[in-house]
């Protein structure tokens, strides 16, 4: 199993230039160091070979001489003075560092693709990979049709893609009414005979995780669905344990994947405290799958939590969380995780053939009918 990558010089730069914007009283100036800083952390290979022997750098998109300067700085002595220094005098330091705690286990683009490269990992490769099961429509929050889902999923050689719009219970990302649910099914069901054989749109959701960990969907509701995606929107900042609200979640009877188990997001929020282990153990003992969600900005769980949950005898899910047609290449990240894990290809249902995703699924959505009272 291997270890952490080594110091993510891509990702350090673009750290340390969102700390520079965060300080800065001019919103031009903040939007140019953001603009840099995701520049920097959207490279394809490690910055380091970008350095010029005359000691500059190669002209990179985006960056200008300012964002250049506090490049090199770093490039040469692993740090930036400079950054420090300006961090300090606007008095903001408290709230930098408080940020700056919440940037690990990320992944920059350049050591996704150095995993992905990797030889030496073990876990799934891109061509192990057959298919993506979080994503969003039209329907929901998202940008891309069901026509432009199946046809990206044809063109990156996919077998199937579930599509799970967010439910009716969290309007804030315009949740799917059951009526609304049922057209995108009926819609489903043409494409699926269209493309019979070659490829196949899986009738999913993503529900919200309440707080006393149940989901926001009838079991009737949920019975109409081949993919079930649960998912934490809500206190992700409280540092209050909610072990119980996501042990809760991965034993309901109708959910197929815990997704982003943490709600956390890059630099900005935490997530979910709990006892993860034994989230890990309740959901292996249920046969629910823990997400890698490949969103550059979630990332979760990372390579280092997956580890537990590997050890712990979880399935996983590696998905792009993909809101439009380019985002499904965020899978990539959900697969370098994966590899930095260890985890091996049988242990991720994305690897499964479609029969056997499909017959996994149906067996956990069944929920034994009460006996009726004589």
């Amino acid at each position: 199993m291997a270890g952490p990558p080594k110091v993510d010089k891509n990702l350090l730069i673009a750290g340390l230039l969102r700390d520079l914007a965060a300080v800065q009283a001019s919103p031009q100036r903040r939007w140019g160091y953001r603009r840099a800083a995701a520049a920097i952390q959207d490279l394809d290979e490690p910055i380091e070979r970008l350095l010029l022997p005359d000691g500059t750098l190669r002209k990179i998109p985006n960056i200008g001489p300012s964002s250049s300067r506090i490049i090199l700085e770093i490039l040469t002595t692993g740090s930036s003075p400079t950054v420090e220094s300006v961090i300090v005098s606007s008095g903001k330091a408290v709230e930098i560092g408080r940020r700056r705690g919440l940037r690990s286990g990320f992944l920059s683009r350049a050591e996704v693709n150095a995993a992905l490269a990797n030889d030496t990992l073990g876990g799934p490769s891109r061509t192990d990979y057959r298919g993506d099961l979080q994503m969003h429509s039209i329907y929901s929050d998202g940008k891309q049709t069901l026509e432009d889902i199946v046809e990206s999923g044809l063109s990156l050689g996919y077998e199937y893609c579930a599509v799970t719009d967010h439910s009716y219970g969290l309007p804030i990302a315009r949740g799917v009414s059951m009526a609304r649910l049922q057209g995108q099914h009926n819609a489903m069901d043409a494409l699926n005979a269209a493309n019979a054989g070659r490829f196949r749109l899986l009738k999913g959701i993503e529900a919200n995780i309440r707080a006393d960990g149940s989901v926001d969907m009838e079991p009737d509701e949920l019975a109409r669905l081949e993919i079930v995606v649960a998912a934490p929107h809500s206190a992700l900042r409280s540092k209050d344990s909610q072990t119980a609200r996501m042990v809760r979640a991965v034993t309901s009877p109708q959910v197929h994947i815990l997704g982003h188990p943490r709600g956390r997001k890059y630099g900005a929020r935490p997530g979910v405290t709990a006892d993860w282990d034994a989230v890990f153990e309740a959901a292996a003992r249920a046969g629910v799958a823990i997400e890698i969600d490949g969103d550059p900005s979630r990332q979760d769980i990372d390579y280092l939590l997956a580890k537990r949950a590997l050890a712990a005898g979880c399935l996983f899910a590696l998905d792009s969380d993909a809101h439009s047609t380019p985002e499904l290449l965020y899978a990539e990240t959900a697969i370098a995780h994966a590899r930095l894990a260890g985890i091996p290809p049988e242990r991720v249902i994305n690897c499964w053939p479609l029969d056997r995703l499909v017959d996994w699924a149906a067996r956990r959505s069944h929920v034994p009918r009460r006996r009726r009272s004589r």
